[in-house]
């Protein structure tokens, strides 16, 4: 089963232009998904419209063959989870606690976390390597760490579906790397579908295994990361002039702008 769009055309104003148009795509289950396009093109639309936040002027969105607009909200909730870019955290809160909000959906009103709340917590946190962490503020964390944390929460909602708004935000490579082999675990070993928006294309290639291509709220291109990173598509794309060459460490495209 999949996430499927069809026919789905999204405008934050019923006066202006769309952000989305005539948008009609499928994303594979079981698989890494990165988004990639100029800046404006409609990555972080996307992700929400994929997740029903969005109001939408046409079209639908159907998640493993149930449309999403059918779905009582705390149902979507349970199948899928958005990390939005740049979250921020309540004042003074500390690992644990944030990591347990992801339990939100999950949980029954006026009652305290349950035995299957709190371990579905463990787990996220062991999954993510921010157990050691439990007590710390999140504020006093680095970039990379609060990343993690952020990543936890997502996961501790239970959901098969993770849907991260440019995860690597701000933070400096070694800490995109990190937080992008978080990635490619919780796919490989945890077996979740992962859909991500993503700036650098190189990136893409390498931990991706499905990519989708937007320019000015139009799908280019989807499908294998070998079949869309070419350098007749970054043109396409990006107007970026580029060869594309196997990176010599992971036989995954390279771009090499010029």
């Amino acid at each position: 089963m999949s996430l499927v769009a069809e026919h789905l055309t999204i405008a934050y104003h019923a006066t202006r232009a769309p952000v989305l148009d005539d948008l009609s795509l499928t994303i594979p289950k079981g698989a890494v998904t990165a988004i990639i396009g100029p800046n404006g093109c409609g990555k972080s639309t996307l992700l929400r419209g994929l997740c029903g936040l969005i109001a939408k002027r046409t079209g639908r969105v159907v998640l493993e063959g149930e449309d999403i607009a059918r779905m009582r909200p705390a149902h979507l909730a349970r199948k899928l989870a958005l990390l939005p870019q740049a979250p921020t955290a309540p004042d003074g809160i500390r690992v644990e606690e944030l990591v347990a909000r992801g339990r939100t959906p999950w949980l029954r009103p006026f009652r305290p976390l349950s035995h299957a709340d709190r371990t579905a917590v463990a787990a996220a946190m062991a999954a993510t390597g921010v157990q050691e962490m439990h007590d710390r503020r999140v504020a006093d964390l680095s970039g990379g760490q609060r990343q993690r944390v952020w990543i936890a929460m997502s996961l501790a909602q239970g959901t098969g579906w993770q849907m991260l708004d440019e995860p690597t935000t701000w933070l400096d490579l070694p800490h995109q790397l990190e937080v992008l082999q978080l990635v490619r675990h919780l796919n490989r070993d945890q077996g979740r579908s992962i859909v991500m928006s993503l700036h650098d294309i190189s990136l893409a290639a390498r931990f991706a295994d499905h990519v989708i291509a937007l320019r000015a709220g139009r799908l280019v291109a989807a499908g294998p990361v070998a079949d869309v990173i070419t350098a007749p598509m970054l043109a396409e794309i990006f107007g970026l002039r580029a060869q594309v060459i196997a990176d010599p460490l992971h036989g995954t495209p390279l771009v090499l702008p010029y």
